[in-house]
């Protein structure tokens, strides 16, 4: 019995620990869950507190990045105050000065990229308002420009040769060369009188005269007339068809309006020169072979060889003849003077020339017939006469013969105007037109005696060019 109870009791001990055992199993695993649990809980409780550092560092750097905005925008916004408040204060200023020169200059010099592209050129101001383009004009005249070559004869003085002394002289030949412009299509050609007759060398007119033309061609040509007071010539080549220049109005000009000249400066190696410039000034009063001519001055280059040629406005017409001789007579062996030259105006030309034509001679310009020398102080004190114009030579039939003049008289005074040299003379007698009659105060055998001339119209030109008067 009491073995059966203590196997019973066994077997209920065995149970209970059977039990007991499994409750134990059980309560482990629940004190397994129970302590990953707690690690869990754990684990939670330090990732939260981590995120929070991160959260307040953000936050951290957030407000320092907005309060350096605030500070640049704070800062711009008073710069831009303290700029309008020294504006201001400037302009009070300025207006209690009474002073404005100071702000329009600070206004007027805001100008723009796109202001200063607009601007106009140099050209383009002095530029007549219907001008055409350059390139345009220099083609258009190109074929009116011709190239003179005229030869001289004349003889040199010579006082000493390899055989010892020798007082005949010798003749020389020279040539010289210009530049022209074609008026009429039949083959008239305006140039300088220069170009075709000499007084450098006293050779007079040239024995031969050939004109070349743009497209190479060479023709000969025969000298019209040319009229020495003006330096103006005509001459004549025997060709049709020939494209003649177009003639402007010389009174239309302004002072600095652009102006072109074309030539050949130097000879033909340089044929049809450009050069240009402006009008540098009107109505230059220059003398010309005696008589004061009223000249347009330009700054365009105009050298030896450029006589003759046109002088161009912005429209590509011929508004004066350039001369190199009158820009030279400013310069010598020690100073030479840029930028300072000279043209005939066309308005005073075109007379000049319709008479050279038509009549061979310019029309109405007074003569007395005389050749004359100067009497300068150091003779007349010499010779115990008055200074004045001596009378060397007097033309038969001449308006000096008619009227009693005598080689041998010292003319002193025209018009009540005392004079002492031919220039003088000259000047006075050209205010007066053909068949006016002047009065001359003459020196002869030691008495002044006043003789009346009928003045006459100087005709023959290319016969009397030398030494009339």
């Amino acid at each position: 019995m009491s073995d059966n109870y203590n196997n019973n009791q066994n077997s209920d001990d065995l149970l209970n620990n059977d039990n007991y055992s499994h409750d134990s199993s059980v309560d482990d695993i629940d004190v397994h869950k129970s302590s990953e649990a707690r690690f869990d809980a754990g684990s939670y409780s330090n990732t939260s507190e981590i995120s929070k550092k991160k959260c307040k560092k953000n936050i951290h750097v957030l407000m320092k990045g907005t309060a350096a905005i605030l500070a640049v925008i704070i800062l711009g916004a008073g710069t831009v105050q303290i700029y309008k408040f020294l504006g201001n204060t400037r302009d009070e200023l300025v207006e209690l000065s009474g002073d404005t020169s100071a702000n329009t200059v600070s206004k007027e010099a805001v100008v723009n990229d796109k202001d200063k592209e607009e601007l106009p050129s140099l050209i383009e101001l002095a530029s007549r308002s219907d001008a055409k383009p350059i390139p345009d004009i220099v083609d258009s005249i190109m074929p009116s420009v011709v190239g003179v070559a005229s030869s001289f004869e004349f003889e040199q003085q010579q006082s000493y040769s390899m055989w010892g002394w020798n007082t005949q002289p010798i003749t020389r030949q020279a040539t010289s060369t210009g530049t022209g412009f074609i008026i009429s299509d039949d083959g008239y050609i305006v140039t300088n009188s220069h170009v075709v007759y000499d007084t450098q060398y006293n050779a007079g007119e040239a024995q031969e005269v050939s004109v070349l033309f743009s497209d190479e061609s060479e023709h000969e040509a025969n000298i019209v007339a040319y009229d020495l007071d003006t330096d103006i010539a005509v001459l004549k080549v025997d060709v049709k068809g020939l494209k003649p220049a177009v003639l402007g109005d010389s009174d239309e000009l302004r002072v600095g309006e652009l102006v072109l000249a074309v030539g050949n400066p130097l000879g033909f190696d340089l044929f049809g020169t450009v050069t240009s410039g402006i009008v540098s000034a009107l109505n230059r009063k220059i003398n010309i072979n005696e008589k004061k001519m009223n000249l347009i001055q330009t700054d365009a280059a105009i050298n030896s060889g450029n006589s003759g040629g046109p002088l161009l406005n912005s429209c590509g017409q011929v508004i004066g003849i350039n001369s190199a001789k009158m820009s030279s007579s400013y310069s010598s062996n020690s100073a030479s003077i840029e930028g300072l030259c000279f043209a005939i105006p066309m308005k005073e030309a075109k007379d000049i020339i319709d008479d050279l034509i038509n009549y061979k001679y310019v029309t109405g310009r007074p003569q007395i017939g005389i050749n004359t020398s100067d009497i300068d102080e150091i003779q007349a004190r010499f010779y115990n006469i008055p200074m004045g114009v001596l009378v060397r030579a007097v033309q038969d039939g001449s308006a000096a013969d008619l009227a009693g003049l005598r080689v041998g008289d010292i003319i002193i005074d025209i018009e009540g105007e005392t004079i002492t040299t031919d220039k003088e003379l000259n000047e006075v007698k050209n205010n007066y037109k053909a068949g006016d009659v002047i009065s001359l105060t003459v020196y002869r055998e030691d008495k002044n005696i006043k003789i009346k001339v009928t003045l006459q119209e100087q005709k023959n030109i290319r016969e009397n060019a030398r030494q009339e008067t």
